[in-house]
């Protein structure tokens, strides 16, 4: 979501004038690889990029690619094959060992439907998931549908664009698919005649939101980091108490009393970090009538373990499914020892709950990287 944000800024920047673009989007990927479907670069017919698809082995061809589509006027769909040890092949010998397919699609600004524009609207709306169709490669013939197109999907009536009738309705149901495993993929949609359409579905969740729930220095470090990685922080505190200097780096800060009212989600994380015992007791219950499903508590396992069960005696009892989202010591097991580490450990232990995934050393990780299972 962050370079999702930094590509559209520069889209914004431009001067429409002078400028020409193109943006290049992986949309299916085969093995290893550096960036994963949904990766994107904005590239500039001056030469200039924001965003990036690879670590680095790609971007000098991609950013030929782009300005040929730019040329062209027309969407290219680009297909690079590291797996084999070929000298000829781009990528080849950076250790990628894997095929990524990449959309080249130029943009036109007189188009308000142009991919950056929808990409705009969606970062624009109230953090909800938004399910996107990218065509990426065509057999049939269809009314104003070409590659590179973006589509919003928000029903049945997004695909009204469409004129086969079994392709829109293999579509639709491909897309509730991926939308019910909240997973994108790249897909091939085909009919009993030989119709067919290759298309990019991306499932594309707002940042994740961390509630700070303190006023202490440590606030400060972890607040840095966690705009950094591109999450949206709030701090739950007096203003009068805050480090000053957060004030530019949080996306909000809250007065505990408005703490009911705040938008809370699926995809927040909740940190109990006042070093106050009371504050932090007092806390608990009030994030846990929250959607949050990660609600983590700073300090020892011991103090917790107090603190529900006191919670326990006034009739708050924790109940099972609570204590599920309960993180308490919040944080992966790193070391860490400094507020800066600890920021480190705390951000890794949320992506990783996100993630659904342990956070153990990925040397011992028996699939691949970043298999879901």
């Amino acid at each position: 979501m962050k370079e999702i944000k930094a590509i559209i800024k520069a889209y914004d920047e431009l001067d429409r004038s002078l400028a020409r673009a193109a943006i290049a989007t992986v949309v299916r990927v085969e093995g290893s690889s550096y960036r994963r479907t949904g990766a994107r670069m904005l590239v500039l017919d001056n030469g200039q990029w924001v965003g990036g698809i690879s670590g680095g082995c790609l971007e000098g061809d991609a950013l030929k690619r782009a300005r040929l589509a730019i040329n062209n006027s027309h969407a290219t769909l680009i297909t690079y094959d590291t797996s084999e040890d070929d000298p000829h092949q781009i990528g080849v010998g950076l250790g990628c060992n894997g095929i990524i397919d990449v959309l080249f699609c130029p943009l036109d600004f007189n188009d308000p439907n142009n991919p950056l524009e929808v990409l705009k609207s969606c970062i624009l709306s109230n953090r909800e998931t938004h399910t996107l169709i990218t065509i990426t490669a065509i057999n049939c013939d269809f009314e104003n549908v070409n590659p590179g197109q973006l589509i919003q999907y928000k029903g049945p009536e997004s695909l009204a664009l469409f004129i086969n009738t079994d392709l829109k309705k293999s579509l639709e149901q491909a897309v509730k698919q991926q939308v019910a495993d909240k997973k994108s993929d790249s897909l091939s949609i085909k009919t009993a005649d030989g119709k067919s359409l290759a298309v990019f579905i991306e499932i594309l969740p707002p940042e994740i939101h961390v509630v700070l729930m303190g006023h202490q220095y440590d606030v400060y470090p972890m607040c840095r980091l966690l705009k950094e990685i591109g999450w949206k922080v709030s701090i739950v505190a007096e203003l009068i108490k805050i480090n000053a200097k957060i004030t530019s780096v949080a996306d909000q800060i809250i007065a505990p009393s408005a703490f009911p009212e705040m938008q809370i989600d699926e995809h927040t994380a909740i940190i109990l970090m006042s070093h106050d015992y009371k504050t932090d007791k007092l806390n608990l219950p009030k994030a846990l009538q929250t959607a949050a499903p990660y609600i983590g508590m700073l300090g020892p396992k011991i103090r917790s373990e107090k603190i529900w069960k006191e919670l326990a005696e006034n009739g708050q009892s924790i109940t099972e499914s609570e204590m599920a989202r309960i993180y308490a010591p919040l944080g992966l097991d790193i070391g860490a020892q400094s507020p800066e580490e600890i920021a480190l450990s705390l951000a890794a232990g949320i992506r990783a709950a996100f993630s659904q995934r342990d956070g153990s050393f990925l040397k011992y990780r028996k699939l691949p990287i970043h298999s879901r299972s």
